[in-house]
């Protein structure tokens, strides 16, 4: 794991299972906010007793110190010493001036410690520009991300398989399947491999699939497309998977088999283009074209958006959304060991949604997939 740049110490004050740069930085799994800070390119780590043993086995810390032990010696002078002043004492200890910290840094914190003379300077956004390039390790880690996106899929395509269609509805074990019990098989599946959907999953069918971003809910129809969106959390490790496949059950109307074929060329389209080098929103660009050369055009359709109206893909890791971007905002060239997904997208009123979504590591002649299943999307 790399240490941050020596020539900046940083400070960071959040937990680290919901805050991505402190995982990073700590390589620590807790639920609760504590202090990271940086001195002469090592990573120093002040946590609660609760915490000093575990921190010491587990966390990337070159140094752990126990914050009730420093508030014990500070309250002798100060009674009502805090996080503020612990920040002031450690960086008189380690002989530090200034700290860098995240955007997001605690606005009340930020001001208090300020206000003991310890200057704070809002760093660059990303706070860790060495997360963009993902280890051997890491990748790995996303590979297992996205092993559990596929076993969410397997358990939609057994519900499907199994199904049947009564009265224009998909019936399945005696009653109407809803985007809710896709929901439940999927996370059953993503939890029997390690991984958690902590921001949601996305099981819309028909309609509700064009407002792209809808998780889905009620019964499903016959014949409507289905998108499925997984990007589940493995709790080991806190990287993410994210992929998506589009289903149908029953038999497809000659425009959405157009729809999901278009939609699958262009995403072959994308991994053509991508390699070190290029520019992620020329790749985005390049897609966007070829939907118009085949007739989708974007545009608005009833208060919806509607064609390709949102980014190619985005990078991934520790958070589901990260850099690089593979849309308009990617403006730098890609480079190896970048991580990114590959989602193109149709949406239309009555015809439906279809994204197909995977995830690909950027090499300097190409790129190479991190997730892998099968695009079987139509059960009769």
């Amino acid at each position: 794991m790399a240490s941050p740049k020596k020539s900046r110490n940083v400070l960071l004050y959040a937990a680290p299972n919901s805050n991505a740069d402190m995982l990073w930085f700590s390589r620590f799994h807790a639920g609760d906010p504590f202090l990271a800070f940086s001195s002469k390119g090592k990573k120093i780590g002040i946590v609660s007793l609760l915490e000093v043993t575990r921190a010491q086995k587990e966390s990337d810390f070159d140094e752990v110190l126990n914050l009730q032990n420093i508030l014990t010696t500070l309250r002798e002078r100060q009674p009502d010493a805090g996080v503020a002043e612990v920040v002031a004492w450690a960086a008189r200890k380690y002989k530090i001036s200034s700290f860098s910290v995240p955007a997001d840094f605690p606005a009340s914190l930020y001001k208090q410690v300020n206000a003991l003379g310890i200057h704070l300077d809002i760093g660059t956004v990303p706070f860790f520009p060495e997360r963009v390039i993902k280890t051997k390790q890491e990748q790995e880690w996303i590979r297992a991300g996205n092993k559990a996106s596929a076993a969410g899929f397997k358990a939609v395509e057994k519900i499907l398989a199994e199904s049947t269609i009564r009265k224009g509805f998909v019936w399945h074990e005696g009653k109407v399947l809803t985007s809710e019990k896709l929901h439940l098989a999927i996370e059953r599946a993503c939890l029997d491999n390690g991984a958690l959907n902590v921001t949601g999953l996305i099981a819309a069918a028909g309609d509700q699939a064009v407002d792209c971003h809808c998780h889905g809910n009620g019964p499903i129809r016959a014949n409507e497309l289905i998108v499925v969106d997984i990007y589940p959390r493995v709790s080991a490790t806190g990287y993410f998977g994210d992929m998506t496949r589009t289903y149908l059950k029953g038999k497809a109307s000659p425009a959405q088999r157009k729809l999901v074929e278009t939609v699958r060329a262009a995403q072959k389209v994308a991994f053509a283009a991508i390699k070190a080098g290029v520019l992620g929103a020329d790749v985005h660009k390049k897609v966007a074209s070829f939907f118009i050369e085949k007739g989708y055009n974007p545009g608005v359709d009833r208060g919806y958006q509607v064609g390709f109206f949102h980014g190619l893909g985005h990078g991934l890791g520790l958070d589901v959304h990260e850099d690089p971007s593979l849309g308009l905002r990617g403006t730098k060239p890609l480079k190896p060991g970048m991580v990114v997904t590959v989602e193109p997208g149709l949406y239309y009123l009555g015809i439906g949604g279809c994204r197909i979504e995977d995830v690909v590591l950027v090499t300097k002649n190409g790129c190479e997939p991190l997730s892998k299943h099968p695009y079987r999307w139509e059960f009769a």
